[in-house]
This record gives C-alpha cells, sequence and structure tokens, in this order.
C-alpha cells in the first residue's frame, strides 16, 4: 500500500515539473504579431512575408526560414542607394532580448521566391523560422492583400 502511495506521489510530482518545463520553453518562444503573406496575381512566382516578432526571452538571431509555398526563402532589408530604393539579401536578423524585430512591407521582410502554387487570399502559409543557436519554431500566417490590417494572430505551435 505504501509502496503504491509513494509511487502516485512521485508521478503527480513528475508531471507537475514537466509541466512546469513545457510551459517554460513555451513562455520562451519568439510571439508572433499581426503577420501575414501578400496575396499576389497567379502570374507573380515571388511573394512575401511580414510580421512582428516579439522575444520574451535571451537575444536570437533569425537566420533563415523554410516554407513549402516556395522554393526558398530568403531574409531581405530595404536599403537606398543614390536615391533608389532597392531589395538586399541579409544573413541575419536580431531579435534582442525583450525586444521585438518588425518585418514590414517598407523594411526587413521575408522573400518567398519560386512560389510552389498561387497563394490566394484566406489561406494560411506555414513557415519555419530557423534561429542560430539552431533552434526552430514553426508559425502559421494567413494570406491576405495590401497592408497589415491590425489583426493581432497569436499562433503558437
Amino acid at each position: 500500500m505504501e509502496f503504491m502511495t509513494l509511487k502516485l506521489i512521485f508521478k503527480q510530482l513528475f508531471g507537475a515539473i514537466l509541466a512546469c518545463f513545457s510551459a517554460f520553453s513555451l513562455a520562451q518562444e519568439v510571439q508572433v504579431d499581426d503577420g501575414f503573406v501578400r496575396a499576389m496575381p497567379p502570374t507573380v512566382p515571388n511573394s512575401a512575408a511580414y510580421m512582428t516578432l516579439k522575444n520574451p526571452g535571451k537575444d536570437k538571431v533569425l537566420v533563415g526560414v523554410r516554407t513549402q509555398a516556395a522554393k526558398e526563402a530568403q531574409l531581405h532589408t530595404l536599403i537606398e542607394e543614390q536615391g533608389m530604393v532597392k531589395m538586399r539579401q541579409v544573413s541575419e536578423f536580431s531579435l534582442p532580448a525583450e525586444g521585438e524585430l518588425v518585418l514590414a512591407p517598407s523594411g526587413d521582410h521575408i522573400m518567398l521566391l519560386g512560389l510552389t502554387q498561387p497563394l490566394k487570399e484566406g489561406e494560411e502559409v506555414g513557415l519555419t523560422l530557423i534561429f542560430a543557436d539552431e533552434s526552430e519554431q514553426l508559425i502559421s500566417l494567413p494570406v491576405r492583400k495590401g497592408a497589415s490590417q491590425n489583426h493581432h494572430h497569436h499562433h503558437h505551435h
């Protein structure tokens, strides 16, 4: 009888510890606000993803993105050269602890190159964010036309 009681206590204790660890790891995940992938005409082979990433944890560095929706996903920034705004691929975006990274049409963003099929408004696109510490985070963004409509989507996968 005593052994069964001890076993039950350990089982509950282990469950509680496990729950704490999983809650802690979830709390450290980057939060995605107001994200979307731009809907493009079927003849356009590329699109872009925009979002605000909020980092509740330690410094992170976004080094890449994978998606089934395109042959390639690249980190891009806009720079001004001789009065012309040009897009440039970059190797990483910093995401400071307790800070945020804004990916917007007028600045840093994620380019989706070689779409595997046209993106229709209302569909969801899955993206895997890849960080320098080798952690990955799967997110899902709606396909929308034009600028952000200030919807706050919280996707935790």
